[in-house]
């Protein structure tokens, strides 16, 4: 069983900036395709951004690109997600998912494995 632990949310006024990190309780996190994912109040959760496993080929939301940036750190066998220009529309509950399975990684389905989540407020 994988063991996904998200940090790094927090409180942030607008166009502010926030650094999440995923880390799994596997040798070797680039053996996963990693996704974040978010949630806000009264809504679907949506995709954020994908890394996949081995190539890394990276993926953004639209409402995202330009602003998110999705890494591997392979020393800390973490996965980052920095949030740069955020928005109050950012606010949300992030998610990191992984999964070895291949697949639409734009698809929460794809993912096996989730973390509990790190509560993002951007305030206006």
């Amino acid at each position: 069983q994988v063991q996904v632990v998200e940090s790094g949310g927090g409180l942030v006024q607008a166009g502010g900036s926030l650094r999440l990190s995923c880390a799994a309780s596997v040798r070797t996190f680039s053996n996963y395709h990693v996704a974040w994912f978010r949630q806000a109040p009264g809504k679907e959760r949506e995709f954020v951004a994908f890394v996949s496993k081995i190539i890394g080929t990276i993926a953004y939301a639209d409402s995202v690109k330009g602003r998110f940036t999705i890494s591997r750190d392979t020393a800390e066998n973490t996965v980052l997600l920095q949030m740069n220009s955020l928005k109050p529309e950012d606010t949300a509950i992030y998610y990191c998912a992984a999964s070895s399975r291949s697949g639409y990684l734009r698809d929460s389905g794809l993912y096996d494995y989730w973390g509990q989540g790190t509560q993002v407020t951007v305030s206006s």
